[in-house]
């Protein structure tokens, strides 16, 4: 089971008259990078928070969106600041003496006065608050890994059609090196001949010059090199678990051989298989970056 990491989740939890809402959303990154939006007033919950989302994601871009509802009546309780207010008496009282006017501040308008009244929010048990979002953050994260994996499900088969088309190529190129062979012999032997006038040729120099065109256009290493690669990466996929940065490499070491084998040939057929063996590693390699 392997997981993409492109994924999105979200939860709910209302207990005791308060509610979180987690959403959790992600694309491809080399490292787990995360990202918490959530109300000032939680910041302290943030490593916790960190913490848990290890628990489920090894690698991508999360982006962490909390948000917090109280429907409780007695969260908050009305404060009278009356430092405050008698600043403000005293200096109406100073404004009346300065300009001459008359000193009619009722208490129903002193009240109105910013500050006088303030209402301010009750101290709340952080360890109830925590198992409500803990509740939040672990239903978000279940569904989140749940899209990981439909999608992954998806990037796998897609993977395995794509090697399997790039091991057909690999046949192709060792079915057709020995025919290259054969074929330069026989052009070889053919303009010896028409040189010579008929003449007797030398076979042992005819063998001896296809031994070096052979040696020149051996890709026996690389192509089996690479349907080492490619069968590895199958084997990586079916097996499954985070394997995003070994896939990675592993289609750095295909290209590789690929380029090998492109700068090797002189057969038109295998050079146009080679370029289209290419083009697959690069989509492989596209994808693959979409792996946890």
């Amino acid at each position: 089971m392997i997981k993409s990491m492109t994924g999105f989740g979200r939860c709910e939890i209302t207990e005791h008259e308060r509610k979180f809402t987690v959403e959790l959303k992600s694309v491809n990154h080399r490292y787990l990078d995360v990202s918490i939006k959530m109300p000032k007033k939680f910041g302290f919950f943030e490593s916790s928070i960190r913490t848990l989302l290890k628990e489920y994601i090894q690698r991508g871009k999360v982006d962490v969106f909390i948000t917090y509802e109280d429907y409780t009546e007695e969260n908050f309780a009305l404060k009278y600041n009356e430092d405050v207010a008698a600043a403000y008496l005293k200096y109406l009282k100073q404004m009346a003496e300065t300009f001459g006017l008359e000193n009619d501040v009722r208490v129903s308008t002193l009240s109105k006065y910013q500050e006088v009244f303030t209402m301010e929010e009750q101290n709340v048990d952080e360890k109830e608050l925590w198992t409500i979002l803990e509740k939040a953050l672990r239903g978000a994260c279940e569904q989140f890994v749940e899209s990981r994996i439909g999608e992954g499900e998806r990037l796998a088969a897609d993977l395995t059609g794509k090697l399997n088309t790039m091991l057909g190529y690999v046949d192709f190129i060792e079915e057709r090196s020995p025919v290259i062979l054969l074929e330069y012999r026989k052009r070889l032997e053919e303009k010896v001949q028409e040189l010579l006038d008929n003449k007797q040729i030398d076979e042992s120099r005819i063998a001896a010059e296809v031994v070096l065109f052979a040696d020149k256009i051996c890709v026996d290493e690389e192509t089996v090199r690479l349907r080492s690669h490619v069968e590895s990466t199958m084997k990586a996929l079916k097996d499954g678990g985070s394997i995003g940065r070994k896939l990675d490499f592993i289609a750095q070491e295909m290209n590789r051989e690929a380029n090998t084998i492109l700068s090797k040939t002189t057969d038109l057929e295998i050079s146009n298989t080679g370029i289209n063996l290419k083009t697959d590693i690069e989509k492989v390699r596209e994808q693959i970056q979409n792996i946890e």
